[in-house]
């Protein structure tokens, strides 16, 4: 079956995976595998659990209330890298914990809005992307968790990127993302 088309069911159907999906991936891996990064300028899975952290206090449901409350300035700007002073000195094990109680929370006050087709259709002001609807901060909310899934197996990939050997031509994660060009 392929999906045609935003449905709310299907969109909290991912939202609420996302936690459990990186605790298994992750709890209780050696450092090695949860500190390491892509290189310089790029964010370890550690890092991605953080961010993951900080949209959940300010973002989503802040952005969705902002919408259903009619309000006509932009939303406030998101600081994507919050996480580095936020996260700083806990364990992956607490950020992943934290994470997960957020995103209950946040899947809680969601279904507690009983939004309907109408609201989905209602605007936002993006400071820099402009009018958005309620429906595609949702859809991105899903995109966004499954964008830092795959990045943190790409991320981990890497860290064995040298020891694959000649099979490297056959896996793409291996392979730095290319820039959309369109």
């Amino acid at each position: 079956m392929q999906l045609h088309g935003f449905k709310l069911e299907d969109a909290l159907a991912v939202l609420a995976r996302t936690p459990a999906s990186l605790q298994a991936l992750l709890a209780g891996l050696p450092d090695g595998w949860v500190r390491s990064t892509e290189g310089e300028g790029t964010w370890s899975p550690y890092d991605v659990i953080g961010h993951l952290i900080h949209g959940e206090r300010t973002d989503w449901m802040p952005r969705v209330r902002h919408i259903l409350a009619g309000e006509t300035r932009p939303f406030d700007p998101f600081d994507r890298t919050a996480q580095f002073a936020e996260s700083q000195g806990r364990s992956l094990e607490d950020l992943l914990a934290t994470f997960a109680d957020l995103r209950r929370d946040s899947l809680a006050a969601l279904a507690g809005l009983h939004l309907t087709e109408g609201d989905l259709g209602r605007t936002g002001l993006h400071p820099a992307l402009g009018e958005v609807t309620l429906r595609q901060l949702l859809a991105t909310w899903v995109v966004h968790d499954l964008d830092h899934v795959g990045q943190i197996a790409r991320t981990m990939a890497k860290a064995y990127a040298a020891e694959v050997g000649p099979w490297s031509a056959y896996l793409s994660i291996l392979r730095d993302r290319q820039r959309n060009r369109g």
